[in-house]
């Protein structure tokens, strides 16, 4: 496979900057893990990302934005073409936000400011500060946790979810996943609960609803995006992604339809610098 400008980003950034910017992303592009000396804040203006830390997986579509506070070690992966825009949070700036990473739900108010900080247009330092004052006002002080995937410390439900990672189309009960991971339905079931805060069924709608979102963004149509996630038709399919998306998966493909038609009107940023982070 060729590479590109792109596949030569370190893992750790150097001279301890924390990148700032917007630009075009190819879909599948991965950065690897790494980590900043400030807080950052990642909002896919059109496409989709994912963002991975120890805490697990967030998925994030154009209604979200993922946090990571400073110096938490962080892996990104975009799916479909993805209009990236990162912003640097100085760490001194960073006390009124949760310690942890998390997903922010994206108001019209806080992606504007977003959009703002990240475009090309010249400001000053202290007009940048503003902007970011009504940022961080904006996000409140309640992370939006819906598309967060947390990942298991124990081994036997590790060997389940590795299992369900592999195929989240799969039906298998938690009784027949038992068995290859040598534990009861009980004992599995309780693990779900302490160690990721959520029942087995919740964990495993959340990670079909993570693959949704790529096939989605990807053009996959509804109803092959429901099948091939595991749902066993496009209803109800409908039902679990708007309880946890927001919206419809048909609104979320028109929004980006209608995203890439700005961009084509308007013009972009171009491909992100990433030489240059």
């Amino acid at each position: 496979m060729q590479k590109t400008r792109q596949d030569s980003l370190p893992s750790v950034i150097p001279g301890g900057m924390t990148p700032q910017g917007g630009g075009w992303l190819p879909s599948g592009y991965h950065l690897e893990r790494h980590s900043h000396p400030d807080g950052q804040l990642v909002y896919a203006a059109a496409g989709a990302f994912a963002t991975t830390t120890g805490y697990g997986t967030w998925v994030a579509p154009a209604n979200r934005v993922t946090w990571t506070p400073p110096g938490f070690e962080h892996s990104h992966r975009f799916y479909g073409r993805t209009d990236a825009r990162i912003l640097a949070v100085p760490s001194g700036e960073c006390g009124d936000l949760v310690g942890y990473p998390c997903v922010f739900a994206v108001s019209p108010l806080l992606r504007e400011g977003i959009l703002a900080l990240t475009g090309r247009r010249a400001k000053s330092a202290d007009a940048d500060k503003r902007l970011r004052v009504v940022v961080l006002d904006e996000l409140g002080e309640i992370p939006e946790q819906s598309l967060h995937l947390p990942e298991p410390r124990d081994e036997r439900l590790r060997a389940v979810t590795d299992l369900l990672h592999a195929d989240p189309s799969r039906n298998t009960t938690l009784t027949e996943l038992g068995r290859a991971a040598g534990a009861s339905e009980r004992t599995l079931s309780r693990l779900f609960h302490t160690d990721l805060g959520m029942s087995f069924h919740r964990w495993r709608t959340i990670l079909r609803i993570h693959h949704a979102l790529i096939h989605l963004t990807d053009g996959t149509s509804v109803t092959d995006t429901a099948i091939t996630c595991g749902w066993s038709n496009p209803s109800t399919f409908i039902e679990a992604f708007t309880a946890v998306v927001g919206q419809t998966p048909g609104r979320y493909q028109a929004d980006l339809r209608d995203r890439g038609e700005k961009e084509s009107l308007t013009g972009s940023f171009g491909e992100f610098p990433l030489s240059n982070v």
